[in-house]
């Protein structure tokens, strides 16, 4: 087993840069459902489904162009974000539907 004197720098480097995106993604991710919130609050207040399908497809289309055009795995990211969306509209039901 190697110890951390025997990684290369440049490869610390790189994982040090790697490790930089993962704490902005988690910010971004912060932020998103930050304002999913918002949404959620705005849709409880008005009696609005949780679930808005034809938003999600749209969005899933638009993130899988996206990602074809940026040379990603459009399944990855497709997958990444319905993971997403699964939690917004939880947390949107929740909103809508208190427990008590």
């Amino acid at each position: 087993m190697s110890g951390a004197g025997d990684i290369p720098g440049e490869l610390l480097a790189i994982r040090g840069r790697i490790d930089e995106i993962d704490r902005a993604i988690v910010d971004l991710l912060r932020e998103r459902f930050a304002l999913t919130h918002e949404v959620g609050l705005l849709k409880a207040s008005r009696a609005l489904e949780a679930l808005d399908a034809r938003r999600e497809e749209e969005k899933l289309k638009a993130l899988t162009d996206l990602s074809e055009a940026n040379d990603l795995n459009p399944d990855l990211v497709r997958d990444l974000f319905r993971r997403i969306m699964e939690e917004v509209v939880s947390n949107h039901e929740k909103l809508r539907h208190p427990p008590r």
